[in-house]
């Protein structure tokens, strides 16, 4: 035990406090290490001494976010504040975000569905794309006082361009009929991704927006490494994950179909459409354009919290 143990320790992890420890290391490997060492073990018995210490398998969890920005807690206040505010105007309120790109074809997917006993659908053996199927990129938006989603599942890149034509399209055939006397528009988003704080194109994208449909357009982004704060993730992302589970994303008509078809007790409806759109990476926003913004940066964060206005006669 003591030879099991040293070997087991340098790799342990959790509180030194806890009764429960768990290791990386597989019987196989300890068991052949501790036989150079000169001990008669088997993988049985490694497996047996460790539950008997309390040991047991443990996969990773993710519950490091790295050092938190010191204003992150008033950003989150900030931001209720501005919902709230658009919410008692009766302005419309979206969470945006892209959900994890999928590869299509017959690849495994997370989860399990009711089949036949003995009948599992049969799936590749290694996630390699395949160039002809290619990958979706489902960008999302989230209406936060209807409960309504909206996806644009796009095969190209995922560009401030594609981000903003979502949301085009989802003002175009969700938003509008539904906020009619509508003038301005809340967008919550992360810090990062294509549609970033930072991000040039994301913001002359927006004004571009703001002059085709004559909204106002406020933005205020979640700060670095709070993403899983946005409401979209898990007012919507989750169920769509849980909604197509164990089901093999075989085509993009799968895709679509089946983002489409989530549902909640609650009432969520999603709409989808397959955008075949071209977004090319790289694309640059140069000083001058930047310079032709009406981009007004708010007193707190400006950094995080903008507001964009239309420019009449320009589309």
């Amino acid at each position: 035990m003591a030879d099991l143990e040293g070997l087991v320790e340098p790799t342990a992890s959790g509180h030194p406090m806890s009764p429960l420890r768990w290791t990386s290391k597989s019987v196989r490997h300890l068991a052949e290490t501790l036989q150079r060492m000169g001990h008669q073990v088997s993988r049985q018995l490694v497996a047996r001494l460790l539950a008997a210490a309390d040991y047991s398998l443990q996969a990773n969890r993710k519950t490091r976010e790295g050092a938190s920005h010191p204003d992150r807690d008033a950003q989150f206040r900030y931001i209720n504040q501005q919902v709230r505010r658009f919410q008692a105007a009766a302005q419309p309120v979206i969470s945006v975000d892209t959900k994890k790109k999928e590869l299509v074809g017959n690849f495994k997917n997370a989860g399990r569905q009711w089949r036949p006993a003995g009948q599992p659908a049969p799936v590749r053996v290694h996630d390699f794309l395949i160039p002809e199927q290619g990958k979706a990129i489902p960008y999302g938006v989230y209406d936060l006082t209807r409960n309504a989603g909206w996806v644009s599942v796009g095969i190209d890149h995922d560009t401030a361009s594609f981000a903003t034509r979502t949301i085009g399209r989802w003002w175009q055939k969700m938003g509008r009929p539904r906020y009619r006397p509508a003038r301005s528009l809340l967008i919550t988003a992360d810090a990062g991704g294509s549609n970033g704080s930072r991000v040039r194109l994301w913001k002359w994208e927006l004004q571009q927006l703001a002059n085709r449909t004559g909204l106002v357009l406020t933005v205020c982004h979640f700060p670095p490494g709070t993403s899983k704060w946005n409401k979209i993730e898990h007012r919507l992302f989750s169920y769509i994950s849980t909604n197509w589970r164990g089901q093999p994303l075989v085509s993009l008509a799968v895709i679509v179909n089946l983002i489409g078809s989530t549902r909640t007790a609650a009432g969520l409806r999603v709409r989808c459409e397959l955008d075949r759109g071209t977004y090319p990476k790289g694309q640059e926003v140069s000083d001058a354009q930047m310079a032709e913004l009406t981009l007004a940066p708010h007193r707190f964060h400006g950094d995080w919290n903008y507001t964009i206005h239309p420019v009449r006669g320009r589309r």
